[in-house]
């Protein structure tokens, strides 16, 4: 049962089979209720012509009750006496009393000659008429019982209907109908269904099997696939994707999607740790190197060189650490902070900039965003770094409100960047030809990490021409809500 197959087979195979099961008890109960009306119809259709030649006085021994066998007939008074039953009736059941001997009835029709009827008829003609019997319209009452007739017993559905005669004498009227029919009806239905139970399971089960076979079988080339590239760690394979349109095509395009994206990813931290590795071996080795010649020679020790280069080694561990937190995913903390004053709060701590920075942002406030303060003023300090390295005469920064968020835009009289390096600079240890100098340059962090936070303070970040000359990066972030 660890199989999808066997599951899935099994599953259908027992719902089909509750359905089936289902279905044949209504339908049998269907059957069985209008084989037993059939029977019920019969039965009340003997009674009522009993009960009307009890109406019109016929003797109990004269009664024309058919065949006892196909219609057996029990009549009885209104205390429950057995006055006539059908011929050859020896035991009955379900009727209300299982007598078959019929007993006398103090209002029972006397016996006459026809010459006698017919004086009687002839002298009181007028006076009988009014006491003439009925049979009563009312529901008959069923039940279902069992009669022996001839020496062979069998079930009956019988009718109960009620007649008066001409004396006042309320009797009743059982007479059954067999019900052998509607049993071997039921019996055939049953055992039927009972026969083809198992192979309508067995072919649902066969059929769902093989359904679901060929639906699992890309599947399974899918695992194949994953589990060769998880061998190989060769992750430019894909698996297979089938030219069907359903889940599976659909499994299929994502997991290769998903590769994509690992084989990116992957391809990014590997470029990473390289680039990472480059830029920290220079510093280090620099650095070794004046310390070397200080220990050997120390009226030679360059302290002015090895403190800067600790500098540019501590600046890029700690752009390194931060993007290690970004890329483990990291949030933004929910701080509400006012653009406009943490830019002021940057340009004022920075004393030791070539060129000063001219600000501009409006009064009063309403420039809140939310975010993180310290991922913020990185990223204000790497744009006004970058601008400081490249601009000439001026670097300005201005903040004002823009389409429901806050904008910050950071300009330069500097070379400016070339159309075709915009979105280039942002990736990281990328750095333009004129600034790979180590005194020019930084290590290409800079930027990529204020995308980055921007990105994930739900802003964005981007360069453009500042006019004729200079370059002018734009940082968008949401407004706080």
């Amino acid at each position: 049962m660890r199989s999808v197959r066997a599951r899935a087979a099994l599953g259908a195979t027992v719902v089909v089979a509750l359905a089936v099961v289902a279905a044949g008890l209504g339908v049998l109960l269907v059957l069985r209720a209008n084989l037993t009306d059939q029977a019920g119809l019969q039965a009340e259709v003997a009674a009522r012509e009993t009960a009307g030649q009890l109406a019109l006085d016929v003797p109990y021994d004269k009664l024309e009750t058919g065949d006892g066998e196909d219609h057996p007939v029990q009549v009885t008074d209104e205390d429950g006496r057995v006055v006539a039953v059908s011929e050859d009736l020896e035991a009955i059941s379900g009727t209300g009393t299982d007598r078959v001997t019929p007993q006398p009835s103090p209002a029972a029709p006397e016996k006459g000659d026809d010459d006698r009827d017919r004086d009687d008829d002839d002298d009181d003609a007028v006076s009988a008429a009014p006491g003439r019997g009925e049979v009563s319209t009312d529901e008959p009452r069923f039940g279902n019982g069992t009669a022996t007739v001839d020496g062979d017993r069998a079930a009956y559905r019988f009718a109960s209907v009620e007649a008066t005669n001409s004396a006042g004498l309320t009797l009743t009227v059982h007479a059954g109908a067999p019900l052998a029919a509607e049993q071997r009806a039921v019996a055939s239905v049953r055992g039927a269904m009972l026969a083809g139970l198992p192979v309508v399971l067995l072919v649902v089960a066969g059929v769902t099997w093989l359904v679901t076979r060929r639906a699992l079988r890309p599947v399974e080339g899918i695992r194949r696939e994953m589990a060769a590239i998880t061998a190989s760690e060769d992750l430019s394979r894909r698996v297979p994707e089938p030219a069907s349109r359903d889940e599976i095509a659909r499994l299929a395009r994502t997991t290769n999607e998903t590769l994509t994206a690992l084989e990116a990813s992957v391809d990014r931290q590997r470029r990473f740790v390289a680039d990472a590795s480059h830029e920290l071996r220079s510093p280090i080795a620099s650095l070794r190197t004046q310390l070397e010649v200080g220990a050997a020679h120390p009226e030679l020790l360059d302290v002015a060189g090895a403190v800067a280069d600790t500098v540019r080694l501590q600046v890029l561990a700690a752009d390194l650490l931060l993007l290690a937190r970004l890329d483990a995913g990291e949030r933004p903390g929910n701080a509400r902070l006012d653009l406009g004053a943490l830019v002021r709060e940057e340009v004022s701590q920075r004393v030791g900039d070539r060129i000063p920075v001219t600000v501009s942002v409006p009064e009063p406030g309403g420039l809140e965003v939310t975010g993180s303060r310290g991922q913020l003023v990185r990223v204000i300090g790497n744009l006004l770094d970058n601008a400081e390295r490249h601009a000439e005469s001026s670097v300005a920064v201005e903040v004002r409100a823009e389409r429901g968020g806050v904008a910050v835009v950071v300009t330069d009289d500097g070379a400016g960047v070339p159309e075709a390096e915009r979105e280039r600079i942002f990736e990281r240890f990328v750095r333009l030809d004129d600034a790979r100098a180590r005194d020019d340059g930084g290590a290409g962090l800079g930027l990529a990490i204020a995308r980055d936070v921007a990105g994930r303070h739900g802003g964005r970040l981007t360069a453009a021409g500042a006019g004729e000359r200079g370059a002018r990066f734009e940082l968008w972030l949401p407004g706080s809500r």
